[in-house]
Formats: structure tokens, C-alpha cells, sequence
């Protein structure tokens, strides 16, 4: 077991070392951490069916339907070349796309609103520094009424409140700045907690496990109850994060795997700190 942690390491290091810095004075630079932050890189790449980078099509199975996610190249015709920066940022911030049109929460924007305007402006920064690829999007397969796309103004509604995450003046910086890796950034809670019919994430149970999600997986419970991460120190949360080893000294695998590989593990350790510190602060639910 000690054998495929090094190996494991050895696999995870020098995707690591070419993470962005979020500290640094150039917008690419920060743009390139919050892409690896907010794990643009697996969702936008179809990797098992041979697909360039970010050029999208990669298929996710949902109980709605499949979704194909888009080509976010700088191409200008199949891609985002086109978008200016208020374009960007409204998909972000409001799930509509550049002709106005309402998009599929698929695409976690519900998680995304709550996105910093410099981190979006970032985003969009190191984005248009990638190599354009002229693939086109493939349609979703979805079921009625699903599919509906004028439907969407009545979800977002009932779903989506608009805005940067504001701190909590009454909870340490470390706190707050875990707290908008998951709930931002990371968008944790759009795969970790359960969903209504409509797709809507309940609020209530927010991080509490999903028994039935992306590719009908089921996903764990992130909160701190018996079920969850009640046993976990702050070390063995980090470390997950690093390098996908849990407690027990088994490994992540499937989704959280490539999560880990994609995003996670490029972190700096006082990110990876936050949201274990955030994640252990939470109550526990049912």
C-alpha cells in the first residue's frame, strides 16, 4: 500500500508543480490556479474519447439525460473567441450564454455566481491563452421536459441566487477562504448533495451525500456525521485532497479520482488546509 502512495505521488507531483499562482501579479497566472481550482480541465475535455483539451464533448449521464459539455477554446466560431469579458461573466454569473440564452445548470453556475469578479476576469485571462480547436458541440440527448430549454427562466428563479459569496466578518480568514473553495469555486455541493425532481440541489442536505449521482454514482457525504467525515482529522481531509489516499489507506477512484488528478492536488496546502478546516466546521445531517 505504501508502494502505490509513492507511485501514486510520483503521478500526481508533476501535474502539481505546473499549477498557477494565486498570488501573483499576473491575471494569467491567478487564471490558471482558479481554472485548476474550479476543475474546468476534466468537465470540458472529452479524454477517454480522444478529444483535445477544452474542446469539449465529453458526455455526462444525469437522471435528466445526457449532457455534452461545450467547446471553451478560443475558437471564434465553435468556441468562446467571441465572448467578451461581460459575455464570460454573465455565464458565470447568471447561466446565460452569449446570445442571452438561458444555459443548462449543468454547467454549476449555481456554484459559479458566487465567483469573485477578479477570479472570473482571471479565469477568462488564462482561458484565451489556450490553443483554439474548431470542434463543434454536440447536442444534449435529454428527456422531455427536461429539454425544454424555455423552461430554464422558471428554474433559475426557484434555483439560482446571483452574486459573489460574501465573507462571514464573524468566522476566521481561513474559514471564509475554505469556504468559497467549496462552495465556489470547487462547486462541491453540485455532485456531494442531494437533488429535487427538478434537478435542484436541496439546500437543506447541502453536502450530505448524493445517492444517485453524475453517472449514477453515488456520492459521499462531506459533513462530519457518521456517515461522513466524522472520524476524519484535518490531516486525512488534506491528504484526500493531495493525493486521493483516505483514512483507511485505500484510494479515491472514479470521479473524485480524476478530481483529485485535475484539480485538487494543485492547490497550495493552506487551500487544501481551508477546506478541510470549512468541511470539519459544518453540522452533520441525516
Amino acid at each position: 500500500m505504501r508502494a502505490a502512495a509513492f507511485l501514486l505521488l510520483g503521478l500526481l507531483a508533476p501535474v502539481a508543480a505546473r499549477a498557477g499562482d494565486p498570488a501573483s501579479p499576473d491575471p494569467v497566472q491567478r487564471g490558471e490556479y482558479v481554472f485548476d481550482a474550479a476543475g474546468c480541465l476534466g468537465c470540458h475535455t472529452n479524454e477517454k474519447g480522444g478529444g483535445a483539451p477544452l474542446a469539449g464533448g465529453r458526455p455526462l449521464k444525469t437522471p435528466f439525460g445526457t449532457f455534452h459539455s461545450p467547446n471553451i477554446t478560443p475558437d471564434p466560431a465553435h468556441g468562446i473567441g467571441r465572448w467578451s469579458d461581460a459575455d464570460f461573466a454573465r455565464a458565470l454569473r447568471s447561466g446565460h450564454g452569449k446570445e442571452g440564452q438561458p444555459l443548462f445548470p449543468a454547467f454549476p453556475y449555481t456554484s459559479y455566481t458566487r465567483m469573485s469578479d477578479r477570479d472570473i476576469a482571471d479565469l477568462k485571462a488564462y482561458l484565451f491563452t489556450r490553443p483554439a480547436n474548431p470542434a463543434p458541440n454536440k447536442p444534449h440527448e435529454l428527456s422531455a421536459p427536461f429539454g425544454w430549454r424555455f423552461l430554464l427562466p422558471v428554474w433559475q428563479a426557484l434555483y439560482l441566487e446571483e452574486g459573489p459569496l460574501k465573507e462571514d466578518p464573524s468566522k476566521p480568514a481561513e474559514w471564509n477562504r475554505g469556504r468559497y473553495l467549496v462552495e465556489a469555486l470547487g462547486h462541491c455541493g453540485e455532485c456531494h448533495s442531494p437533488r429535487g425532481w427538478m434537478g435542484g440541489v436541496d439546500a437543506g442536505r447541502g453536502l450530505g451525500g448524493n445517492p444517485q449521482g453524475p453517472e449514477g454514482d453515488k456520492v459521499p457525504n462531506l459533513r462530519p456525521g457518521p456517515k461522513g467525515l466524522a472520524d476524519w482529522s484535518l490531516g486525512d481531509v488534506e491528504t484526500a485532497l493531495e493525493m486521493g489516499m483516505l483514512p483507511d489507506g485505500d484510494f479515491v477512484g472514479g470521479s473524485m479520482a480524476e478530481v483529485v488528478r485535475n484539480s485538487t492536488s494543485k492547490l497550495t496546502p493552506a487551500d487544501r488546509r481551508a477546506i478541510a478546516v470549512y468541511l470539519k466546521s459544518l453540522p452533520p445531517v441525516p
